[in-house]
């Protein structure tokens, strides 16, 4: 097989696997498309914000994870004694510390957060 026909042969086969694609296939890899540039975008919001290092400020403001702990250990303290008086009182009273209980819970799941 001369060089002319070896390359007339591959247009050919390459002329004829394009235009088996059918429009429905064109759509369906249009649309693949579509969602990877969309999660393409994402990601590189994504990767903007993860590499934005702390500034001295920022470090300085948080606490430690022992004074986060120490915090986190006060404040279950405290839902111990304020269940202990709720177990024990009757109408307002009840509901007031029923509410410093809400708060108290609030409190706690920031700071088990923060660990």
């Amino acid at each position: 097989m001369k060089r002319s026909e070896l390359a007339e042969y591959i247009k050919e086969t390459i002329v004829d696997v394009l235009t088996e694609a059918s429009q429905e296939d064109v759509e369906t890899q249009k649309a693949y498309n579509d969602e990877l540039e969309k999660t393409k975008e994402l990601s590189a919001d994504l990767t903007e914000d993860d590499e934005v290092e702390p500034t001295a400020k920022d470090i300085k403001k948080n606490d430690s994870i022992s004074t986060i702990s120490r915090k986190l250990q006060d404040t279950s303290k405290e839902m111990k004694a304020v269940v202990n008086k709720w177990k024990k009182s009757e109408g307002e009273e009840k509901e007031a510390l029923l509410a410093r209980l809400k708060e108290l819970t609030k409190i706690k799941k920031e700071l088990e957060g923060l660990l």
